[in-house]
Order: C-alpha cells, then structure tokens, then sequence
C-alpha cells in the first residue's frame, strides 16, 4: 500500500505513449513526447537509477526533444515556386487572395507556405524537376478562365488542394516526378 505512487506514476507511461501514438498534431506530439520522457525519468528516480534518469531526462527528453522540433519545423513546408513578376505583384490582388487561401489550407495541416521566385518558366520547370519546389503557381493568361495554373509534384499536396481549394482562380494539375525528370532530360 505504501508504494501505490509508484504504480500510479508508472501507470502513466503506457498511457501518454498511447496519445503520443494517435497525436495528429507534430507539435502537440513534441510536448507529449517531453512528457513521455519526463515521466519515464521520473519512474527511474524514484525506483533508484539515478544515473538512468539523469540520462533519460537529458538524452530522451532534452536532446530527442529538440532535434524533433527542428526536424518538424522544416518538414511541415509546402515550397511552391513562382515568377518574379507575380511574386512581387502579389500584394492585393488575386494571385495574393489565392496564396492566402493555400496558406489557410496548409494551416489545417500544420504546414506552412514558402514561396521562392524564379526569374524565367524555364528555371521554375526544372525547380519543379529537380525538386526544389513542391508546387509552381504560373499566371497562363489574363483572359483565359481559370488564370493561373498549378502543378504539383506531391501526390498528397495535390489531394489536399483538389478538395480543399475552391478557388476559381486556378487550375490544378499533379505531375509524376520520375515522369517529369524524363520528359527534360
């Protein structure tokens, strides 16, 4: 009866392993992962290891935490390549509306938008093939409905924007990469 702390703490490993399992949410898994690690420090502490604790709390929790932030952090990017004239003629106007509206998409994900110019079509094709962006956004023309053109090279990117973007302002196309590598080279 004395070492009823001990099962009750103990009793907490399984269960945050569990929800850091069926976390959804990468940043929401990094704090129940330092969880996870603490408690596991804490269940060495009192058992008598304090050298494994020690260990478990600087190594399994500190070190493992902080390489997953960082490893989360530049995963979660959707980089989608554009033209100089558009990126920077973006600001309050359709072409800045659709990039607003990707972004609100990619927030439900838990990603973010970068957005990398190119000078010509050529050199934004072959960022697209050697896999520098994820997706390009190209203006085709003014008169033609829907006025710009997005291509994707991400099977899952282009699930997401194919039911989640309702923009009438573009069209939406997925490309295979081995594909695309092919037809350039």
């Amino acid at each position: 009866m004395n070492d009823f702390y001990i099962y009750a703490i103990a009793a907490l490993l399984p269960l945050s392993a569990f929800m850091l399992v069926f976390q959804v949410n990468p940043y929401h898994a990094l704090v129940i992962r330092g969880i996870l690690g603490a408690i596991a420090a804490l269940v060495y502490a009192v058992l008598g290891a304090a050298d494994v604790a020690l260990t478990e709390a600087l190594v399994g929790t500190m070190l493992a935490i902080t390489l997953y932030a960082v490893a989360v952090r530049s995963s979660l990017v959707m980089r989608l390549g554009v033209l100089k004239d558009e990126s920077s003629a973006a600001e309050g106007n359709r072409f800045g509306q659709l990039l607003d509206q990707l972004r609100t998409i990619l927030r439900k994900h838990h990603m973010r938008l970068e957005v990398f110019p190119y000078t010509d079509m050529q050199a934004l094709e072959q960022a697209l093939v050697d896999k520098e962006v994820h997706t390009t956004c190209v203006l085709r023309s003014p008169s033609q409905a829907p006025p710009y053109h997005t291509v994707t090279r991400v099977q899952r990117l282009y699930e997401i924007m194919q039911t989640e973007l309702a923009s009438p302002e573009t069209s939406l196309t997925y490309v295979n990469p081995l594909d695309a590598k092919e037809n350039h080279s």
